[in-house]
């Protein structure tokens, strides 16, 4: 395929994408951008959601852990299950209740502003990495095989990206959002179930053959009970993985701006069922298709292996339909992340940080978050470019679950506290505690093979949040 093909190709995905905000965009203000207008189907949100759920790390680096981790990561998955089920019946009722726009409007309330202040800024941290993360991966992919050999920089692939993003997202935000994630997660299901049956073809699989060859395969392995002190080990995964659900969607202004736009608190917890349910079957599907990509590479002798693994068979070896399946399936994964990712940091910065509802009225506003989604996008591009020279060889989406627990970590704690006791705490010592928590989970977690013969892996998460929250109780305030 040519590089004016995927150029076209390219330029006509965004096309969709740009129309589907012009269509959307029409007499929008903050109120579309922010909650889009609380009208948002629940249906829609459901399916949108899963593109930004899973994102072009999900696309690259879950099939690319196969060879390493076996099924391993669908103990994670199985403990998403219930982390969902807490934020639909604990998370949800709470944030409509408030009728929030931003979900750490509740740390104000229940603390005070210092505590409001610090959970926004870890989100804002947490996020602008999180993005990064994402979209280095398929900035890299799209430099490998597209714009080297035009001679474009890499900075310059980068500006690109974050531009067609801002270019359909700077109207109408969350509104815009929640219909061209819903095209996106489409593309990117379509790309995978393509690239399954070529390539059980070409393993000479066919129709229900292909479940059976991936359940009786000795890389379907998924469940590891043998070494508790492994970071694998199944209890450790699982937990994990229910924490993390908690922190990454329930704690996190991206994902619950969506369920936030839905008209009532039902409807919200519909989409989120059903969302559990349709994300933790897709997760089944993308390590079925790692495990049958790294089938064929080894039958093939091919060596592609980790986050190079999905890229290099679509490219060169499983022909044109495929590679073009993977390209629209690429971005549409990693553009169905970042676009709710760039609208959700200029929610926050302006709600939160800058307190724009209550200081401006609305042309003020709109100005002021205009100019807000732009120096975010030029954030996210500084960051990516950084990255650049920071990530070598492990698979980011293991880079980006352990940063997550370090930097979601006081959330945890903060609305753990919050939810389940009643004291209050000395607002101005909170941002203290919520970086002190991440240093000291740092420095247990790089010693405690050594000191207790214990890996945490994903573990650290609930570690930082636990030393939050015994930071929270040693600072409480004198009850009257």
């Amino acid at each position: 395929m040519s590089a004016t093909q995927i150029i076209l190709l390219i330029l006509g995905y965004f096309g969709v994408l740009i129309l589907i905000s012009y269509l959307t965009g029409k007499k929008s203000g903050n109120d579309a951008f922010f909650k889009a207008n609380k009208q948002s189907p629940w249906y829609v949100v459901a399916f949108g959601m899963i593109g930004a759920s899973l994102s072009g790390v999900t696309f690259i680096s879950v099939p690319g852990w196969i060879e390493a981790s076996q099924f391993g990561y669908m103990q994670v998955v199985l403990g998403y299950i219930l982390g969902y089920l807490v934020i639909g019946t604990v998370l949800l009722p709470l944030y409509y209740k408030l009728n929030l726009t931003s979900i750490y409007s509740y740390l104000g309330e229940r603390f005070g502003n210092y505590s409001y202040k610090t959970g926004a800024s870890f989100f804002l941290i947490s996020r602008v990495v999180g993005a990064s993360f994402r979209l280095f991966l398929v900035a890299n992919v799209l430099q490998i095989i597209l714009f080297d050999e035009l001679g474009i920089q890499f900075w310059q692939t980068v500006t690109i990206t974050v531009l067609l993003i801002w270019l359909y997202t700077f109207k109408s935000g969350i509104k815009t959002i929640v219909w061209t994630d819903t095209l996106q997660t489409l593309f990117m299901l379509i790309a995978v179930g393509v690239t399954i049956y070529f390539v059980s073809d070409e393993l000479g699989l066919s129709g229900g053959n292909v479940l059976d060859y991936v359940l009786n395969n000795e890389l379907s392995k998924t469940f590891f009970f043998d070494d508790i002190k492994s970071s694998n080990y199944f209890w450790k995964q699982f937990i994990s993985g229910a924490f993390i659900a908690i922190v990454m969607t329930g704690l996190d202004q991206d994902m619950m701006q969506k369920n936030l736009t839905c008209k009532t608190l039902k409807d919200a917890q519909k989409n989120m069922f059903w969302f559990t349910i349709v994300l933790t079957i897709v997760n089944f599907v993308f390590l079925s298709l790692g495990l049958l990509l790294t089938m064929y590479a080894k039958q093939n002798g091919i060596d592609a292996h980790k986050d190079d693994l999905f890229p290099i068979l679509a490219k060169n070896h499983l022909g044109i339909g495929v590679f073009i399946f993977f390209l629209l399936g690429l971005i549409a994964a990693a553009y169905s992340s970042a676009d709710s990712a760039l609208t959700s940091l200029t929610t926050s910065f302006s709600i939160d940080i800058l307190d724009i509802e209550k200081k401006y009225d609305e042309q003020k506003q709109v100005r002021i978050r205009k100019r807000i989604h732009v120096l975010i996008s030029l954030v996210l591009i500084l960051v990516i470019v950084a990255f650049k020279y920071i990530i070598k060889d492990e698979s980011v989406i293991a880079k980006l679950f352990v940063f997550a627990g370090y930097t979601y970590g006081p959330l945890l704690g903060l609305y753990a506290f919050g939810l389940f006791t009643k004291w209050q705490v000395r607002d101005k010592i909170v941002p203290f505690i919520a970086i002190l928590a991440p240093i000291l989970s740092y420095v247990i977690s790089a010693n405690s093979l050594k000191w207790f013969g214990f890996e945490f892996g994903f573990f650290i998460l609930i570690l930082n949040g636990f030393l939050t929250f015994l930071g929270l109780v040693l600072i409480c305030r004198k009850q009257n």
